[in-house]
């Protein structure tokens, strides 16, 4: 069972990596009912870019290494990325949290680029 985002962008969070309320990282408005409701707007760009670089600099040396594991499968366990990251079981978590946190961050930053504002609901 998965938690998923919907809105104005779309998506899944990642099971036992990302929380419901990861996009609070990026600033934004929320509210806290049985979901929580995300409001961004351009106001809000700098925050999300400063987001953004927050989490390319976590997963500095990881990344491309990152990109290319998950691009070659459609599963995974902590047991391949540690092999195939060189990292222990404890750096794999903090890594996948920080990727899954900079795949939301750039949904929300080109929507709001794109339509000027970006509002979605999260599921608990």
């Amino acid at each position: 069972m998965g938690r998923y985002y919907n809105g104005d962008i779309n998506g899944k969070f990642w099971f036992g990596v990302q929380a419901s309320d990861d996009a609070s990282f990026f600033g934004g408005e929320k509210s806290e009912p049985s979901y929580l409701e995300y409001s961004f707007d351009t106001k809000d760009l700098p925050k999300i870019q400063s987001g953004l670089k927050k989490c390319w600099e976590k997963l500095r040396g990881h990344k491309g290494k990152l990109d290319k594991f998950f691009q070659e499968r459609h599963s995974y366990s902590n047991e391949m990325l540690e092999q195939s990251l060189e990292v222990d079981a404890a750096k794999v978590a903090e890594l996948l949290e920080w990727y899954a946190r900079l795949a939301l961050g750039k949904k929300i930053r080109n929507c709001v680029r794109k339509q000027g504002s970006c509002c979605f609901e999260a599921e608990l």
